[in-house]
């Protein structure tokens, strides 16, 4: 019997193999990147999600219906509403990202997106996780700024490889073992190290932090260490520094040696983890946005969840939109709206309000009145 098992267990890590042989071949052959700068018309998609979903998108169309007014009043950017991205929309097709739900996606040029709740166990995998690889969202970018301590940081997060791309069809060996799988192709990780590379040179920054496990994992993150070195190469005067993930993580905690730091590139499942680090130390994870950047599409999101908890104990009304809001302005960037991006930075840092999740706080209404009202 345990043949049987090790048979079908072979069979299929071909058919995984090949298939990502083929994706990384596809890769080459991309298409060139989308030009928002002369795009007549952009298309926003917003998916309200799970939870405190649809409490701070319904915050941020509100907040970005009167900032970009006179654009969608000339139809040069709409906002389309996308619905059914819910668990339980999920869970009754059995599918991460439902297909009408992923054509409407396809249909729109950027993505505003609430968070969504992932079923523990089972094969189903997130719907980011579906959205980030249909769409090919390679680069996963994470500011964080906490200017009183000198920290500016930007984590850019390989988003389409590593552990997450394979993460929901590993193989089992009933009662005996387990195993999943981790996923590095050589023109998956040259973009993203190119990614963020442009990105140290663009904003005169002088180093890029490459962070692996490279000693341990020396085919995957050994390989993704040494891709990055040779894009490096292009960016004389950026200095690429190795670190491994488990030092890393300590460095940022150091108030002596963290504003130090600048870029960093770094493979998935580290990213995800490391980026929520970094946003505790800017003030929560509720206070940093995501966007997930590909060449034809984006999405932009909070970078926590769908905090069921607060819908079941009645606190949604407290739910805190400054993450999407965040991320909101990391959309207009892209769309090549920086003015707009900028009036809505100075608005959400000036504010005024605290929320906490809790009554001794301000709701999500509150400060989302109190943004538009410093727009303007």
């Amino acid at each position: 019997m345990q043949n049987e098992f090790v048979d079908k267990a072979v069979s299929q890590f071909r058919t995984l193999i090949e298939e990502q042989i083929t994706r990384a071949q596809a890769m080459e052959h991309a298409a060139p990147p989308k030009d928002f700068q002369n795009l007549k018309t952009v298309t926003i998609g917003v998916i309200d999600g799970d939870g405190i979903g649809p409490i701070i998108t319904e915050a941020c169309t509100k907040v970005l219906n009167a900032l970009l007014k006179d654009e969608i009043d000339a139809g040069s950017i709409v906002l389309k509403p996308i619905q059914g991205l819910t668990i339980e929309n999920r869970l009754k097709q059995g599918k991460a990202v439902p297909d009408d739900i992923l054509a409407a996606c396809k249909a729109c040029d950027v993505l505003l997106k609430g968070p969504t709740e992932t079923p523990k166990g089972g094969t189903m995998e997130s719907a980011n996780v579906t959205l980030r690889r249909e769409l090919d969202l390679f680069a996963n970018v994470r500011p964080v700024s906490v200017p009183e301590e000198g920290i500016d940081w930007v984590f850019f997060r390989e988003n389409t490889e590593g552990e997450y791309v394979l993460g929901s069809r590993g193989v089992e060996i009933p009662d005996t073992l387990c195993m999943d799988f981790k996923v590095t192709t050589r023109p998956g990780t040259r973009r993203i190290a190119r990614a963020a590379f442009e990105y140290a040179r663009a904003n005169g920054k002088t180093s890029v932090s490459i962070v692996t496990k490279a000693n341990i994992m020396k085919k995957t993150d050994g390989s993704f260490s040494e891709i990055c070195h040779e894009v490096a190469k292009d960016y004389p005067g950026i200095e690429a520094e190795d670190w491994y993930i488990d030092i890393m993580t300590a460095k940022l905690v150091n108030p002596a040696v963290r504003s130090g730091y600048q870029v960093f590139v770094l493979p998935n499942l580290y990213g995800d983890i490391i980026t929520d680090e970094a946003a505790q130390i800017q003030g929560g994870v509720g206070t940093a946005g995501s966007a997930n950047i590909g060449d034809q599409y984006a999405m932009f999101e909070a970078i926590h969840g769908s905090a069921p908890r607060m819908i079941e104990t009645g606190r949604g009304a407290y739910a805190n939109p400054v993450s999407l809001l965040r991320a909101a302005e990391m959309l207009l960037r892209h769309i090549a709206r920086p003015e707009k991006a900028d009036k809505l930075a100075a608005a959400i840092a000036s504010c005024g309000l605290t929320i906490t999740g809790r009554e001794d706080g301000a709701t999500c209404e509150q400060l989302t009145d109190r943004i538009i009202e410093l727009i303007g």
